[in-house]
Order: structure tokens, then C-alpha cells, then sequence
């Protein structure tokens, strides 16, 4: 009989953290020889970025960590995910290195180890440099050669101290969404070969950045990839409807998890994309399905599916316009997406270890009252995404930790600053920092290491 109930504590091993991303609270975007990035770009583009925000101040986290990890150290924060700007170590993709930006990391890394708080390093967070981009960006294999040379620096540079490495964020999102939909930086709307073609470039890069945590992270290095990967909820917890969900999860994830974990394209989904398929050179898979030690997983929103009708394999349900949503208009909330994400890629991937490395909700006009934030609705999403963990972990699904997205408000690319992820509030005309309800909410989590 399981005995692993909500009020059990989690593992002893478990780790609980938060996360952020050097893009959207460091700022300081032009400074000691840090690069244009895409986002960079973007943000001045009219019309692209609501209310022409731009990254310039953000947070001002380059300035200001040692202030921030000591708040992170007042909640007991003991892991924080973070990542590195590639426009900061080589300004222009692949020209002269930027010592300057290795040397910001560094003094970045010895605060944090000052304040008792480890690093989970992301080796790519969306900020291509845009130099690459005027060289064909994600479309091109010179962005992988590009990456490799990057990826081995980053990791022989501070592979002394970080030990849990991050290849790639969100390959959807930097892919599809900015060259696609055109929706992200750099926003081309290109063909539908075209953007697979800048997902098979992605999986290259996450290859590489597993073999330079191989080849120079040193003992005790741990790699793995952050993917948000589609997800499906069974409408009922019936075998007919898992298995619909199953078969959509299949398909929506075949180009990324199912490519790495099947040594190249499946059949199915080359027979979906036709003449629009990726073009592979030889070697390619031996290099993408390097053996990982973890998956990242970064959940928000999902997809309720059932069994199919009149011979169909699933049915996707398309939600009423009223059901419950953030203030980001795409993410609908659906906290048992946690569960069936991690089950579904541990029984179809088996990785030996799963860590959810986002999962948060954004809202408008968070206002500090009498020094307070009252965020209750982040409050509840977080204490109902961390019973379904917890619901996971009794199920035998190896989740090992959880990093809650976001230390801080900052900005949320193509939304600015309007939308607020922080369970830390920003002013972004002072910059003081002010802990919101949640804040002192997933304090009490992470010391008590149960779900209250």
C-alpha cells in the first residue's frame, strides 16, 4: 500500500529552488563589452514588445546580485537556476571572447556560493547574439559551429564550480515562435521546412552542449535539457483516454524528445512533414543523442485530450473561453499538467531523473499595499502544481526537485514588463525589491518540505 500522502514530506534529496534568465533581469545590456542580442534588436523593433519596453535596466541584477542572492539566502532559497548570456562571453557569436563577461560570472558565482546557494547553469536562454542572426540565425549550421565553440568555454570556464548544466531553454520557443509565428525575436515568419530545419540546428547545439559537459564539466558534472514539451491531460483517468493522451504527447513531441530519444526522426513524423523535413548530414544523431543525466521540464498550461471518435486515435478538447486563465492570455490553468508531463516522459523516455525547472503564472498590476503583495492566486497555483508533484512522486515518477519561475518579476519578452511571474516584487522605477505573499508562502514549503 502507498503511504506517500500530500502531507508526507518530499524526499530528503528533493530540491526546491527558483529560477530566472540573464536576458530579463540582469540589464545592463550594452556594458563591458556585452554584444547586441536578438532581444536587443527586437525590443526597438515598433510594435513588437508592448509599450516599446526594452532590456536595457531590467531588474538590474548585474548590478545588484550580490543584494538579490542575499534575499534568496532571508527565504532559504538553496538552488537557483540561471543562465549565461551568450552575447556577454563572445559579443559577436563566434568572433573575439569578451573577458569581461567570464569575469561578471565569475564574481556572480562566488556571491552566490557566499550565500549557501547552487548554481543550475542554462547554456542558451533565448539571447542569440545578432551577429549570428545576420548570418542566418537558427537557420543556419553556422549558429551550431558558433554554439560548440561557446558551450566549451562557458563550462571550461566555471566547470570548477557549476555542476548541474542546462543545454537549451524552451527549443519551441526560439524556434517555431520566433521563426515561425514570428511572434519572438528575432520575428521572421519563415517556411514550414525552414523552421524544422532550425529545430534539427537546436538539437546540434543541445548535442554539443552535452558533449563539452562530458568533455571539461569534471567530476560530478550533470547535463540535461530544458523542454517545454507539449502536454496532454487525460480528460478521464480511463485507459481509453490515457492512451488517446499518450498517442498525442507522441505526436505534438516527436520533432524534439522523440528525435533524441529515437536516434533520429521517426517515420511517422517524417511522413507528416514530407518534403518539409529537416535535413540531416551524417553524424548528426550520434552527436544529438548523447546520453543525458536529467530532463528539465517547464510546465505552465496543457491540452485536455480523449479518445478518439469514428477511428481516431485522440480528440484534443479546445477550452471554453472562460476557463481559468493567468493574465498571460496562453496559459490556462491546468496544475495536473505537471503529473502527466513527468509520467508520460519517464514511461515513454525513462530518464533516471526528472526536475521541473519552471513552472509560475503571470499577472498584471501586482501592487505593493502597506508593504505588502497579496498574491493568493499565485499562492494557490503554486500549493496545486506542488500536489500534483507530489501525486507524481508517489506514483513512482522520479521528480528530484523543483524550480519555481520566477525569483522576480522582470521582463516577459513580447509582454515587457506588464506581466508580472516574480513571487519577488520589482519597482521598475526604484528597483526595490518587495517579497510577495507567495514568497513567504514557498518559504515555509521549502523549510518545512511539505505542501501547506
Amino acid at each position: 500500500m502507498n503511504t506517500f500522502t500530500y502531507s508526507s514530506p518530499f524526499p530528503p534529496s528533493f530540491v526546491f529552488g527558483v529560477a530566472a534568465a540573464a536576458a530579463q533581469i540582469e540589464g545592463a545590456a550594452f556594458a563591458d563589452g556585452k554584444g547586441e542580442s536578438i532581444w536587443d534588436r527586437f525590443c526597438r523593433v515598433p510594435g513588437k514588445v508592448s509599450h516599446g519596453d526594452t532590456l536595457d535596466t531590467a531588474c538590474d541584477h548585474y548590478h545588484r546580485f550580490d543584494e538579490d542572492f542575499a534575499l534568496m539566502a532571508s527565504l532559504g532559497v538553496k538552488h537557483y537556476r540561471l543562465s549565461i548570456a551568450w552575447p556577454r562571453i563572445y559579443p559577436h557569436g563566434d568572433g573575439p571572447l569578451n573577458q569581461a563577461g567570464l569575469d561578471f560570472y565569475h564574481r556572480l558565482l562566488a556571491s552566490m556560493a557566499r550565500h549557501g546557494i547552487t548554481p543550475w547553469v542554462t547554456l542558451f536562454h533565448w539571447d542569440l547574439p545578432q551577429a549570428l542572426e545576420e548570418r542566418g540565425g537558427w537557420t543556419s549550421r553556422v549558429t551550431v559551429e558558433a554554439f560548440a565553440r561557446y558551450a566549451d568555454t562557458v563550462v571550461k570556464a566555471f566547470g570548477s564550480t557549476v555542476k548541474n548544466w542546462i543545454t537549451l531553454n524552451e527549443i519551441r520557443c526560439f524556434t517555431w515562435l520566433a521563426y515561425g509565428v514570428g511572434s519572438k525575436a528575432p520575428g521572421r515568419k519563415e517556411s514550414e521546412q525552414v523552421v524544422n530545419q532550425t529545430y534539427h540546428h537546436a538539437l546540434l547545439c543541445h548535442g554539443h552542449a552535452v558533449r563539452a559537459v562530458r568533455e571539461f564539466g569534471g567530476a560530478g558534472a550533470r547535463v540535461g535539457l530544458t523542454d517545454n514539451c507539449d502536454v496532454a491531460v487525460p480528460v478521464t483517468e480511463t485507459p481509453e483516454d490515457i492512451a488517446a493522451a499518450t498517442a498525442w504527447f507522441l505526436d505534438k513531441n516527436a520533432h524534439v524528445l522523440g528525435a533524441i530519444h529515437g536516434k533520429g526522426y521517426s517515420r511517422a513524423y517524417l511522413d507528416r512533414v514530407g518534403a518539409d523535413a529537416p535535413r540531416v548530414q551524417p553524424g548528426d544523431f550520434d552527436l544529438i543523442s548523447l546520453p543525458t543525466d536529467f530532463l528539465g521540464l517547464n510546465i505552465y498550461t496543457a491540452t485536455y485530450v480523449r479518445a478518439g471518435r469514428n477511428g481516431a486515435a485522440y480528440e484534443a478538447l479546445t477550452l471554453p473561453a472562460n476557463y481559468p486563465r493567468a493574465d498571460s492570455p496562453w496559459l490556462n490553468l491546468v496544475p495536473q499538467a505537471i503529473y502527466w508531463a513527468s509520467r508520460m516522459c519517464h514511461e515513454l523516455y525513462d530518464y533516471p531523473a526528472i526536475y521541473i525547472t519552471e513552472n509560475g503564472c503571470g499577472y498584471n498590476d501586482e501592487r505593493v499595499v502597506n508593504g505588502e503583495v497579496i498574491d493568493l492566486h499565485r499562492r494557490d497555483y503554486l500549493r496545486n502544481h506542488l500536489r500534483e508533484v507530489h501525486r507524481a512522486i508517489a506514483d513512482g515518477v522520479p521528480i528530484d526537485g523543483y524550480f519555481l519561475w520566477s525569483f522576480i518579476d522582470n521582463y516577459e519578452w513580447e509582454d515587457g514588463y506588464q506581466r508580472r511571474f516574480g513571487i519577488v516584487h520589482c519597482d521598475y522605477q526604484t528597483l526595490k525589491r518587495t517579497p510577495k505573499l507567495s514568497a513567504h508562502y514557498y518559504a515555509d514549503v521549502m523549510r518545512t518540505r511539505t505542501v501547506l
